[in-house]
């Protein structure tokens, strides 16, 4: 059997006597024979042996810091208070800071320049929403930057109808689309695939974004065309999840399902039927407007196709 150090005490030849349990000697005093009591061990005059402090309970640990954390937040509530209703007013400063923040995560897998890229493209896009909301009069965010979930802009207030939501979410893949023609124009006056990269990228981001259900943009779309259409869309989210499993896409069908059964129970309301008005004309409209759009990023994606790893860019 494998023996430890410790196991010396105890053998019984070779590497010393054992001492028997509990005993304790005084500096100098000779180890007491088997069998005899140990000699205790003499305190100075006037000093008594003190027993060790009690240790502090798991809980006891942890209160301590978390007191003194409340404390500094409740001395400085006031100041933070102020600085998280300042922040969202300084609107140029979150977007850049989102958007650095993204550019940092994305380059750790896809490197600084395609980023960069990538990032812009996103910008591109929202501007889209943003420049649509204020035309149809809707108080909206500047774009704010979630890495590895896109880019979002919040609206103040619902848009009056159906078309104008359809407005607005077409808006996006719109001037999306048109912003990728800025890199495939870079790639025919330098042959650097990294502009063919990012135009295609561009054109999966526009053309994703067009799958009919809450709360991508192709979602808003459908509710000028018909809502039925967001059960497909979302039946094909789950078919896309399924083919391509990542956390990303369960994050984007845990928060369209939420918002599809939202919106489809709103429908039955009066106030739903009234917003789901919409004139033959406009529905004609953002239906054409849906399909080309599909077809023109499609075309896009397959004349911009490379077949290269993006983390070599």
């Amino acid at each position: 059997m494998a023996t430890t150090p410790s196991d010396r005490s105890s053998w019984p030849d070779g590497g010393g006597t054992a001492a028997a349990p509990g005993a304790s000697w005084a500096a100098g005093s000779s180890t007491p024979a088997w069998g005899e009591p140990a000699p205790q061990l003499a305190y100075p005059e006037g000093a008594e042996p003190t027993a060790a402090p009690p240790r502090k309970s798991k809980w006891k640990r942890w209160l301590g810091p978390l007191i003194a954390i409340g404390a500094l937040l409740l001395k400085f509530g006031a100041k933070l208070k102020f600085l998280l209703l300042l922040l969202p007013k300084v609107k140029l400063f979150t977007t850049s800071a989102s958007m650095l923040v993204s550019i940092g995560a994305y380059a750790l897998i896809w490197g600084w320049s395609f980023a960069v890229g990538f990032v812009l493209l996103l910008l591109v896009h929202e501007m889209g929403h943003v420049f649509q909301l204020r035309r149809e009069g809707i108080k909206a965010s500047a774009p704010f930057f979630i890495p590895f979930l896109g880019a979002a802009v919040a609206m103040k207030q619902m848009p009056k109808d159906a078309a104008a939501e359809a407005r607005v979410g077409l808006a996006g893949p719109i001037l999306g689309s048109l912003g990728c023609l800025i890199p495939i124009a870079l790639f025919a006056l330098t042959g650097n695939e990294l502009f063919q990269a990012l135009a295609f990228v561009g054109f999966f981001l526009n053309l994703f974004n067009l799958l009919p259900v809450l709360p991508l943009d192709g979602g808003r779309a459908m509710a000028a065309l018909t809502p039925w259409m967001w059960l497909v869309g979302f039946a094909m989210l789950i078919a896309v999840a399924i083919a391509f499993p990542n956390p990303i896409m369960l994050i984007i069908l845990l928060f369209g399902g939420l918002e599809t059964w939202r919106r489809w129970k709103a429908r039955k309301t009066d106030e739903g039927k009234r917003y789901h008005e919409v004139r033959p004309r406009d529905r004609v409209l953002v239906g054409v407007t849906y399909v080309g759009l599909a077809v023109a990023l499609a075309v896009g994606m397959d004349l911009t196709f490379l077949a290269r790893d993006l983390s070599s860019f």
